[in-house]
């Protein structure tokens, strides 16, 4: 039996950072000289990202700091634990609007569906008992309902999300999953002047999504029709998340579109070989950042037209991490119409390991 993606749900904190200013407080923060801040600046505008949004409204400004220390150096810089809490104290409500956009879409609003499994996604907090079980106190769900988190996979991980909930439905038709994504990404900003932090404080957002997946498709609907999974173990080193003493450090190399693009083209060499693909009409990539957009258009033979819904929430958004493909799907969905049903759409996404996750959907209607 298939399941189908039945409603896709967004949220983004307050807080709305012009890339420009973002630039600004990186350059007063790491204390920059005016040639160093010069190249920082072209680096901002090169992402071709005009906005992102975070938890914390310290980025739009050059003093009066909330999270962070109001001194020159932003020393005592803040620890884990002092991340962790803002995690805590944000994730919740952010995840809640998430699920909140879902319901108003599939008409669920005026009262909690009675989901079955919940599924939790995130790489930037951690804490127990989590915001799975948060989740079932203030959505009001039963407290049976079977919980999973998948923690710390990056940006690939709502596949991983997507492809337990379509164990699930599979397996038991009247299943009910609802997957929640949620990523506080400008949690973390390190103040070293090490390209790889340069690049990552100038590409990551904060973001949450949710997802409704169920044997039956509602209106318009993605149909869950494969998942592939392929690792470069040679790029292990060229994207990776660790914990450190002052938050999550992101590891993101120059290498990685070049390692995208010679990883999808091996993945695609292989399933033409082994499986049989559908002619693919939409496309939603992960928008990692502009040379990975650029790569996987150019492995795939894509225009800038056929991947603009990824070039949209580059621009409007910067990389959210996990949710950030599901805002891709969500806006390639918004603008389909019942003669759209039965065409196909590849999607994919990248994180540490190098791992390139790819998903098959089908448009279906009820």
């Amino acid at each position: 039996m298939p399941s189908y993606i039945t409603s896709i749900g967004t949220a983004v904190p307050e807080n709305c950072i012009e890339q420009s200013s973002i630039a600004d407080f990186m350059v007063r923060a790491s204390q920059l000289d005016a040639n160093e801040a010069r190249k920082l600046r072209v680096l901002y505008r090169s992402t071709k990202i005009r906005k992102r949004y975070s938890v914390l409204n310290d980025y739009s400004k050059t003093e009066n700091f909330e999270f962070y220390p109001n001194t020159v150096d932003l020393e005592p810089f803040p620890s884990v634990s002092q991340r962790m809490l803002a995690y805590r104290q944000h994730a919740l409500p952010l995840a809640l609007n998430a699920v909140k956009a879902a319901l108003t879409h599939n008409n669920d609003v005026s009262k909690i569906p009675n989901f079955t499994h919940l599924i939790t996604v995130s790489c930037t907090g951690l804490y127990a008992p989590g915001l799975d079980i948060e989740l079932v106190e203030a959505l009001g769900l039963s407290r049976q309902v079977q919980r999973t988190s998948i923690n710390f996979m990056g940006c690939y991980g709502a596949f991983n999300g997507l492809k337990m909930a379509n164990t699930i439905v599979q397996a038991d038709p009247q299943a009910k999953v609802l997957l929640v994504c949620i990523e506080l990404c400008t949690l973390h900003f390190q103040k070293k002047i090490d390209d790889n932090y340069l690049l990552s404080n100038a590409l990551f957002a904060d973001g949450a999504a949710a997802v409704i997946i169920e044997g039956q498709p509602k209106r318009l609907s993605l149909e869950m029709q494969s998942f592939h999974c392929d690792l470069l173990f040679e790029g292990r080193n060229d994207m990776a998340w660790h914990v450190g003493d002052f938050g999550f450090e992101m590891v993101l190399s120059s290498y990685i579109p070049r390692l995208v693009k010679g990883g999808l083209g091996e993945l695609m060499s292989h399933l033409q070989q082994n499986t049989t693909l559908p002619a693919f009409d939409f496309y939603a990539i992960h928008p990692g950042g502009r040379a990975i957009l650029e790569a996987a258009e150019n492995q795939l033979g894509l225009t800038p037209e056929d991947n603009r819904y990824a070039y949209e929430v580059l621009s409007d958004y910067g990389n959210m991490s996990s949710c950030t493909v599901l805002f891709v799907l969500q806006k390639l969905l918004q603008e389909r119409t019942p003669k759209d049903v039965n065409k196909h759409i590849f999607s994919c996404a990248f994180g540490p390991g190098l791992t390139l996750e790819t998903g098959i959907f089908k448009i279906a209607i009820s």
